[in-house]
């Protein structure tokens, strides 16, 4: 059985302007969705009504749309309408140009017809069991396929919708469940409304036979579990352990930015989908066995780092994966211990090894158009490490303090990396140019190739750096072990390519480790 959509976009009449990067010429208020299907087509037909701010006159101006190509798959436009006012538009690629004259501080409701098979972006499909769903999946610029946005982090814009479905038929979306009601005995109408701005790469909705857990609620916010019921339990079971991810993310970096956490089993590309107060996950991370408490650790972070907190542009990605992989991190170093996150940093330091062998880039990388690229470990692990070092630079009471201000200064709106220092820098009373160059806008990391011997109570260590990407500058830490079994923790200052450290010592000494409390982002030879 195939479905039917209708989209009906409309107009919802909220003031509250986003704070965006840049002066955009542009500069979305508030998107209304109102969908519609019955199971026999796959085909979208719908009205998109949009109001936009005008910070610029213009003659004419352009909204992201995926339009129709050979294979029939993309939308194409009817109409546009200011108000009631039909206008003329042109269609072409993923560009919908309006043309209308409008002024500077202006804001005008646009209303769009249009129809086609969605090419990406809404993934109509059937789950394993069989039964047939529907998901959005738009990051990161993937909401154009299949409605007419501004499909950029930047801009960010109030949702809500209206979604008419089959009464067998669970919907979930981002936003506060504002009603539920019967039309006849064959449509259900559901109504989500957003009280936060959010960028169209985590407006989503998914529809299916679910079953409905209320899991509990953490600070009133309602913690709720959408499964397929064939896997009831054993869902229920694993995404309730949302419950002390959401306590501890709530505790240390600040209130919950939206209304619910919805955690939702889904059948789309990704293994995890951070979309905002609804969560998407793989559809076999349902088990029972509870092996998925970092992967929803990882997308609730992106609750505050990323959906609420955003990147301005694509290359500070780092400040949404990055952080969500470290707040990952700890989240694991509260509920198992050290030890467990010495183990993930480990795990974590390794993946970046291995990424910057087979490709050397810096984290914060421009002119990358193909956004899947910045889906690596530059962005996830070795971010993650750039907070861990940081963390220990400046001390965890300085670190959770810049953490907690960061999220406050730009909570619904969107960040740099520069912006991201100041506040740190803030928080410590440190000058972290320098640190943040050498981590996020140099290539590489260190390689460190050593040698050390103990003779006439003289302790040599000799250092060389053997990256190709040139010498950092670091703090190594090294604990050296006694003849007698004692031990003791020393620091080398790591400046040039090669460099020898001595130290005077009574007693031999049997053993050195570097890096022995496992924090610095380093290669070491002999491993």
């Amino acid at each position: 059985m195939r479905l039917f959509f209708y989209f009906v976009l409309m107009l919802f009449s909220f003031t509250g302007q986003t704070q965006i990067w840049g002066p955009p010429a542009i500069d979305v208020q508030d998107y209304h969705f109102h969908l519609e299907f019955d199971g026999t087509s796959d085909e979208v037909q719908g009205i998109a009504g949009i109001t936009i701010h005008f910070n610029h006159n213009a003659d004419r101006f352009r909204l992201d749309l995926i339009a129709r190509d050979a294979s029939g798959k993309g939308m194409r436009v009817d109409s546009v309408r200011l108000d009631t006012v039909a206008i003329p538009y042109t269609q072409e690629d993923s560009a919908l140009w309006i043309n209308v004259s409008v002024q500077e501080g202006s804001t005008h409701p646009f209303y769009i017809y249009y129809h086609g098979i969605p090419k990406d972006g809404l993934y109509i499909s059937h789950n394993k069991f069989g039964a047939r769903t529907l998901f959005a999946d738009n990051w990161p610029n993937r909401a154009q396929n299949w409605i007419p946005c501004i499909d950029h982090p930047s801009d960010k814009a109030y949702v809500s919708w209206e979604i008419i479905a089959p009464p067998y038929i669970e919907v979930v979306a981002n936003g506060e469940l504002l009603e539920t009601v019967n039309l006849d005995q064959n449509r259900r109408l559901t109504s989500y409304a957003t009280k936060a701005p959010i960028p169209t790469k985590v407006m989503a909705i998914g529809a299916a036979p679910f079953a409905v857990q209320q899991a509990g609620a953490i600070d009133g916010i309602p913690v709720t579990s959408w499964v397929y019921p064939e896997n009831r339990e054993a869902g229920y079971f694993d995404y309730g352990m949302a419950l002390p991810i959401l306590d501890f993310f709530i505790g240390h970096i600040g209130p919950y930015p939206f209304a619910k956490l919805a955690n939702v089993q889904s059948t789309t590309r990704f293994g995890g989908m951070e979309n905002a107060s609804n969560i998407f996950y793989f559809e076999n991370s349902v088990t029972g066995k509870g092996r998925i408490q970092r992967l929803l650790a990882h997308e609730i972070a992106h609750q505050w780092f990323g959906n609420s907190a955003t990147e301005a542009d694509w290359p500070h990605i780092w400040l949404s994966e990055g952080f969500a992989t470290y707040c990952t991190d700890l989240f694991t170093e509260h509920a198992m211990g050290r030890d467990s996150l010495v183990h993930y940093l480990q795990k974590e330091r390794k993946a970046v090894i291995a990424f910057n062998e087979k490709k050397s880039i810096p984290v914060i990388q421009n002119g990358v158009t193909n956004y899947f690229q910045l889906l690596n470990a530059n962005s996830y692990q070795k971010g993650a490490w750039v907070l861990h070092m940081l963390r220990h630079r400046i001390g965890d009471q300085a670190f959770w303090t810049g953490i907690r201000d960061y999220y406050n200064r730009y909570a619904l709106s969107n960040a740099t990396t520069e912006d991201f220092r100041e506040v740190m820098e803030d928080a410590s009373g440190e000058d972290l140019e320098s640190f943040f160059n050498q981590w996020l806008y140099t290539a590489g990391l260190p390689k460190l190739d050593y040698d050390w011997k103990y003779k006439n109570k003289v302790l040599t260590l000799n250092l060389k750096q053997t990256q190709k990407e040139g010498h950092f500058h670091f703090p190594l830490e090294l604990r050296f072990t006694f003849k007698d079994g004692s031990s003791g923790f020393y620091t080398a200052d790591v400046t040039e390519d090669k460099q020898s450290f001595q130290w005077a010592f009574e007693q031999e000494v049997t053993e050195i480790v570097l890096d022995p409390e496992t924090w610095l982002l380093a290669e070491f030879l002999p491993d």
